[in-house]
């Protein structure tokens, strides 16, 4: 899959720097970015904006699920949303992944997540 122009990229993370790094990786990339700092704002966004084709989310986030489970909700209710799902003090197992996704352990470099998003068979626009 290439990205398409206007590919749309959800980071859901509540650590504000880490939030901003990832948003920038993703939209050097191609993406147009939206950020979410809970699970709650993340589905809102995903809610109104069809247009989103990867979501990049924390496994420890705030709100009334955590990042993992708000994965599966997106699997579920948005099947064709890549998935990337970071952390940097859970090791989920695989098996605890929604189908298709990925995981991505922090500290993680810019190349280690344009990597992933390769492997998720998106295309970059740097490429």
């Amino acid at each position: 899959m290439t990205l398409k122009p206007g590919a749309v990229a959800l980071v859901a993370e509540d650590e504000p720097l880490v939030r901003m790094e990832a948003a920038d990786v993703l939209g050097d990339a191609g993406f147009d970015v939206l950020e979410a700092s809970t699970t709650p704002a993340a589905l809102a966004y995903l809610e109104v904006h069809p247009e989103i084709t990867l979501l990049f989310t924390d496994v420890v986030m705030p709100g009334p699920i955590d990042g993992l489970a708000l994965a599966h909700e997106v699997r579920r209710r948005w099947p064709g949303v890549k998935i990337i799902i970071a952390s940097g003090r859970i090791t989920p197992d695989p098996a605890q992944l929604p189908d298709g996704a990925r995981f991505l352990e922090k500290p993680y470099s810019a190349n280690g997540l344009a990597r992933v998003v390769r492997e998720l068979g998106l295309r970059l626009a740097t490429e």
